[in-house]
């Protein structure tokens, strides 16, 4: 067995290679590629991504996947865990044709390239024939894919294993249930919080400057990664030791911008600390979207928008920006990181109204798969939703419905990850909480390596060696999602706030 184990290690590494090659040419294409490259890049990368499922799909891999699963590894060993990984990804691996792989990948490729575009533009009519495109190739890997209760079950399961729409459905009631009537009583307690302080200009390298402090001072490793820009802001994983976050910068953004360094920095910290035996392996991920999630926003949110947090980087920020800052106290500027506000921009909302960007997008998205609703209509549906939920009405597209990157790069079913991701950072952090209780201390001194290394032992070391059912009942106990810590987190932070 061991050598069939060998023979099947050294396979997955020549494909993995040769997908690591291709998100290379993913990442250069969203942050250094002039758009006269869309084209070719575009066949460079569905060249790629067919090669590495041809390879992977093979009857070989098969044979040897079925003779290693009978071999008596310990079920929490590695080699246990990545056989069964293999497994899962080569059963649906081979229910598409190499030929659906490459479409997709050129007709991603490019879409981004042509979203970028239309976003500058701030017209949809110039994305809507593409878009119909990708939703159309969706459609057609969902029916590859297979489902029994709903199309939106094949994709989501793409990246939250294991997870049906029914169960996020539900997520978004308990949710719903007790945060409306809450933002509602907020609302009553508006002029508790003025946020006059991020109407200013920050300039863009001052910026940049303190968001590479404070990804470094949380744990960023830069001599394994680095910081670029981008349109929309990604991490990108080539290697566990090549690590890379992008962020989104302009002069009247703060703290968005700092906020998306730190969230792209929490999703790199689960990347780099997941161990080296793990390298170049299937293994060498996250467990899921969901799970990953939960890391960029306990970073940026739980950490990041914290009391403690503010009360250590305060005064360097005004270090930094000493004619904004000058006549605003380290209170005045916590309350005004945490206003609670309906935004027309997903990443820049605040902690409670964000889970309602998630729901618009979950919702449309399911329409459009089940062909209720048509891509030329999505514009009015989006403006129809945004009205419903945060009562605004966007002016142009690129602040409605082009302001994400995710259906042009082909990803539908993942925007319900934000929302299980929300719930399960609170969900892990009351657990480092249990263990550690003088976190928050440690916040206000500026120290975050204990929470650093208590995460990469708890969760970021395996990798996808676990389920993300199995992760959280390792952790915290808990069988599965538990909403209540999280709803438990954000009355209290908000409660205290606006006194209610």
């Amino acid at each position: 067995m061991e050598k069939q184990l060998q023979i099947l290690k050294d396979k997955l590494k020549q494909i993995h290679n040769l997908t690591k090659a291709a998100e290379v040419l993913g990442w250069d294409q969203r942050v250094n590629m002039p758009f006269g490259g869309s084209e070719a890049r575009a066949e460079q990368m569905a060249t790629l991504e067919k090669l590495a499922h041809e390879m992977f799909t093979t009857d070989e891999i098969g044979l040897l996947l079925e003779s290693l699963a009978q071999a008596n590894f310990d079920d929490d060993s590695d080699e246990a865990a990545l056989i069964r990984l293999a497994r899962r990804e080569y059963d649906l691996a081979r229910k598409l044709p190499p030929e659906l792989v490459e479409q997709m990948s050129r007709t991603f490729s490019l879409g981004e390239q042509i979203w970028a575009q239309a976003r500058a533009n701030k017209d949809f009519s110039q994305f809507q024939e593409t878009l119909e495109k990708i939703v159309d190739l969706n459609i057609q890997r969902a029916e590859a894919y297979g489902y029994q209760d709903c199309i939106y079950d094949a994709l989501l399961n793409s990246f939250e294993p294991g997870m049906k729409t029914v169960e996020v459905a539900q997520v978004f009631e308990t949710l719903k249930a007790e945060l409306v009537p809450f933002v509602q009583a907020i609302k009553g307690q508006a002029g508790a919080v003025d946020d006059a302080v991020f109407r200013q200009n920050y300039d863009e390298v001052a910026q940049w400057n303190f968001s590479m402090e404070v990804l470094k001072a949380i744990g960023y490793d830069f001599e394994r990664g680095r910081q670029d820009k981008s349109a929309h802001p990604f991490t990108i994983s080539f290697s566990i030791n090549d690590v890379r976050v992008t962020t989104r910068i302009s002069q009247d953004t703060f703290p968005s911008s700092l906020l998306s360094s730190v969230h792209e920095g929490g999703h790199a910290l689960y990347e780099q600390g997941i161990a080296q035996t793990l390298e170049g392996t299937l293994l060498a991920n996250g467990t899921s979207l969901g799970v990953h999630e939960s890391q960029s926003r306990l970073w940026e949110n739980i950490v990041g928008r914290s009391r403690q947090f503010w009360q250590f980087y305060y005064p360097r920020l005004q270090q930094f920006f000493p004619n904004q800052l000058a006549n605003v106290n380290a209170e005045t500027f916590y309350r005004a990181i945490n206003k609670v506000t309906p935004s027309l921009i997903r990443t820049e909302s605040d902690e409670i109204t964000y889970n309602l960007h998630i729901l618009l997008r979950f919702e449309l998205e399911q329409a459009l798969l089940e062909k209720r609703l048509k891509v030329a209509d999505l514009p009015e549906a989006w403006r129809a939703k945004m009205e419903q939920y945060l009562g605004l009405t966007p002016p142009n597209d690129a602040l409605g419905v082009l302001q994400d990157i995710h259906w042009s790069g082909g990803s539908m079913g993942y925007f319900p990850t934000y929302t299980l991701g929300n719930v399960l950072s609170v969900q892990f952090y009351s657990q480092a909480l249990r263990d550690m209780p003088d976190l928050p201390d440690q916040f206000a001194r500026g120290e975050f390596g204990a929470l650093g290394s208590w995460l990469r032992q708890q969760l970021y070391r395996h990798g996808s060696k676990f389920t993300a059912n199995e992760l959280i009942k390792r952790v915290t106990g808990d069988t599965g999602l538990n909403a209540r810590p999280y709803l438990d987190y954000i009355k209290h932070k908000f409660g205290e706030i606006y006194g209610v």
